[in-house]
């Protein structure tokens, strides 16, 4: 258990470690790719490294060194793993190295933790068996483990028949280039956490296959070729700068994260200016972005479907604004890590805060704090419970975080980095 030291304002320059999604985009296309490429600041977590084993027993080599790793891509030829891929709870992973098993040639079978066992998976089988793929549930629920009896990918059109995580659209963009013909994809509804899906197709760009899309992310044209050689240097991960961000919000002090650039690729970086609608100030540069906090925070309504993993550290701030926060279209944080949603509210109410849930939106009651006491708080072995709350202990006396070694998943040296806020 971990107790969170308050204090008056923090006032610090941090780095935070390199994404954890561009790190794993980046895994897959230069595996896949032809010859060795070079990662610069890849991120060394949990996830990362349940990531890497899965490649190595597809017969990719990755050499994980302290600044860079270097992948011998397999151009497209992968090796049948002598056992099942066990993936934990990376949910990103299962997604993606599902399809990236069916590029193979015989059985392939993946699994993970009880929680993964738990995450649905349907919509991607579904548009794999489009493009010919012989994919099973094992327990027949539309989720791991799966049996992949793998002999590559027809190519030609298939149907995404839902949109509601970009992982499962990302996945199938990541392969479709090594299908036998060219490829198209269809996504039926709307597309959540479109971000998530600008970054992949970025990262394929930058490993030189260019695909044709619509603006909505619904229609695709993915031409054949495999992913070149590279070096490509990895962002530093805005979800886990939010929660730096977040305690100069609540205590009015200052924290440059100096190695989120602006641009970025990522999504969650859009926090900041959720942030600045709230009463905070925001400067910027090239290498990194600066918020100072504020003495009054207000409360906003945000739409929050294009950046879910960043829900629970707004919903911290939010208990110290004042007026109503309401978070609307996250009903995809509940097949997350834990149904984050829930949980994010349930543990804001042990500490005091009074709450509304509703089946893809949160409302949060925000008096400046005045009301919040200790509490402590079950992470439900989520990262982002555990992160985002350790902000609140910042504000709160007594706030004790229960099962912090989940951590690990995204960013291992969190609480090290943390403490030098107080």
């Amino acid at each position: 258990m971990k107790e969170i030291k308050p204090v008056s304002r923090v006032d610090a320059t941090v780095t935070v470690p390199g994404s954890k999604s561009l790190t794993q985009r980046a895994l897959i296309a230069a595996a896949l790719g032809n010859g060795t490429s070079k990662l610069i600041g890849p991120l060394a977590s949990e996830d990362t490294s349940y990531t890497c084993k899965a490649l190595e027993q597809m017969g990719v080599v990755v050499e994980r060194g302290e600044d860079s790793w270097t992948v011998h891509g397999s151009g497209g030829i992968l090796e049948t793993p002598a056992k099942e891929i066990f993936l934990g709870n990376n949910g990103t992973a299962t997604r993606f190295l599902t399809s990236v098993a069916a590029l193979g040639d015989g059985l392939f079978t993946i699994d993970g933790e009880e929680r993964m066992r738990e995450r649905p998976i349907a919509p991607l089988m579904e548009a794999l068996q489009g493009w010919g793929v012989d994919i099973t549930s094992v327990n027949n629920t539309g989720c791991p483990p799966l049996v992949i009896n793998s002999n590559g990918l027809t190519g030609g059109p298939t149907t995404l028949p839902e949109g509601k995580s970009s992982q499962y659209l990302s996945s199938l963009l990541l392969v479709a280039p090594y299908a036998a013909k060219a490829a198209t994809l269809e996504v039926n509804g709307e597309v959540l956490s479109k971000p998530y899906v600008a970054m992949t197709l970025s990262v394929m760009y930058d490993f030189g296959i260019s695909i044709t899309c619509n603006e909505e992310f619904t229609s695709f044209t993915i031409p054949q070729g495999k992913y070149r050689a590279m070096e490509y240097e990895i962002e530093g991960d805005a979800s886990n700068a939010s929660y730096f961000w977040a305690a100069a919000a609540i205590t009015a002090g200052r924290v440059t994260v100096a190695n989120v650039p602006v641009p970025s690729l990522q999504g969650d970086a859009n926090l900041v200016p959720l942030l600045a609608r709230m009463g905070c100030e925001v400067s910027r540069d090239g290498s990194g972005i600066t918020l100072t906090g504020s003495k009054r925070l207000e409360g906003i309504t945000v739409d929050m479907g294009d950046m879910p993993d960043v829900v629970p550290t707004l919903a911290v701030v939010a208990v110290f604004a004042h007026g109503k926060t309401t978070i609307n279209n996250i009903e995809h944080l509940r097949i997350k890590e834990c149904d984050r949603l829930t949980a994010t509210l349930t543990e804001l109410k042990k500490m005091g805060a009074k709450v509304e849930e509703g089946q893809d939106y949160m409302v949060i009651h925000g008096d400046g704090g005045e009301s919040l006491h200790g509490a402590e708080i079950e992470t439900y072995n989520d990262h982002r419970m555990a992160m985002s709350f350790a902000v609140a202990g910042l504000r709160v006396a007594g706030v004790k975080i229960h099962g912090e070694g989940c951590v690990a998943k995204s960013f291992p040296d969190f609480w090290e980095r943390f403490g030098k806020l107080y």
